[in-house]
């Protein structure tokens, strides 16, 4: 890629995020949404971070885990229970690194 193309390419992505980020500052008035879509905006977070720690989880180069034998699996269920006893962020990340680590590091799964 030479130098032009590379500067073309910032420029235009510079260009595309700045309008589909600023889309909603261009208008002098508050722009009305349905409920529906502000009730599923509010999942939109979870989902993204859904979409991106399942798959780290469950796959091992793009297929499925296919044994029991795999940390983040016994971490993630670790994490879970935490979550849905104590209700607590931090406790459940806690949780899970603490099954984590013993089964990486200590028996190589």
């Amino acid at each position: 890629m030479s130098v032009l193309e590379g500067l073309l390419a910032v420029f235009g992505l510079t260009l595309i995020t700045v309008l589909t980020r600023g889309f909603f500052f261009l208008s002098s008035r508050e722009l009305p949404f349905p409920e529906r879509l502000k009730d599923g905006l509010r999942f939109a977070p979870l989902a993204a971070l859904m979409a991106v720690v399942v798959p780290e989880i469950v796959l091992v180069q793009g297929e499925l885990v296919s044994t029991w034998r795999d940390a983040r699996l016994w971490a993630a269920a670790a994490g879970l229970a935490w979550f849905f006893w104590q209700r607590g962020i931090l406790g459940t990340i806690v949780a899970g690194m603490a099954v984590y680590l013993p089964l990486r590091v200590g028996l190589g799964w």
